[in-house]
Order: structure tokens, then C-alpha cells, then sequence
């Protein structure tokens, strides 16, 4: 398998690209829905929200984090995760610019 250039595109492409790929899983849209309705930092408590092992939780955790989603910070012996407010703020604006340049807002272009 070939390495992607990623070198060919801009820091706001791959920046998209790592978020979208991010997104990608339900489980982790879930964990940045849940994080979006408390509005604040939470320490422990997404697994409770989840279906899911608190093993497969963190890894999922360390995908949205890696991706510049969320921020984590440690509190005593716990990891305290929140929405990355700026990252949140670069897909709005970048989905935000596809749909008003859409010239076919409907499907009868294609």
C-alpha cells in the first residue's frame, strides 16, 4: 500500500481530512454529541454514556484528541476531556462555505 502525499495539500485540507476522518465512527459522533449537551469538561463519566468497554471508550477518546476535536487535561488521576472549541469552529466554517456556494442546492443537477 502507497503513502498519501499529504504534502501536496494545504494545513487547512489535512486539518478537514484528520477531523472528518475522526468522525467517521458513531461511537465517536456519539462521544462529541454527549460532550456538546454537557457543555463542560467531563472526567470519567462518557463511558456510562456509551455501549461500550471503557478500554474501547479511551481509544476512541485518543482518536477524537489526536484529531484536535477534543482537548484533554489530567486532574489528579483522572483525564478531563472537552469540545476543542477552535476545531469545532474551522468544520462550521469550512461546511459553512460548502453549502453557500452550492449553485445547485437541489438535486436536479445531476
Amino acid at each position: 500500500m502507497g503513502l498519501t502525499k499529504t504534502e501536496g495539500f494545504t494545513i487547512q485540507q489535512n486539518s478537514i481530512a484528520t477531523m472528518a476522518k475522526a468522525l467517521g465512527h458513531p461511537a465517536r459522533v456519539a462521544i462529541i454529541e454527549y460532550l456538546l449537551s454537557v457543555d463542560s469538561c467531563i472526567c470519567g463519566d462518557i463511558v456510562n454514556e456509551l455501549p461500550l468497554a471503557q478500554a474501547t471508550v479511551s481509544q476512541h477518546l485518543k482518536a477524537l484528541k489526536n484529531a484536535g476535536l477534543i482537548k484533554g487535561t489530567i486532574e489528579g488521576t483522572s483525564l478531563c476531556y472537552c469540545i476543542d472549541e477552535k476545531a469545532i469552529a474551522l468544520l462550521h466554517k469550512y461546511f459553512g462555505n460548502i453549502a453557500t456556494t452550492l449553485t445547485c442546492p437541489t438535486n436536479d443537477c445531476c
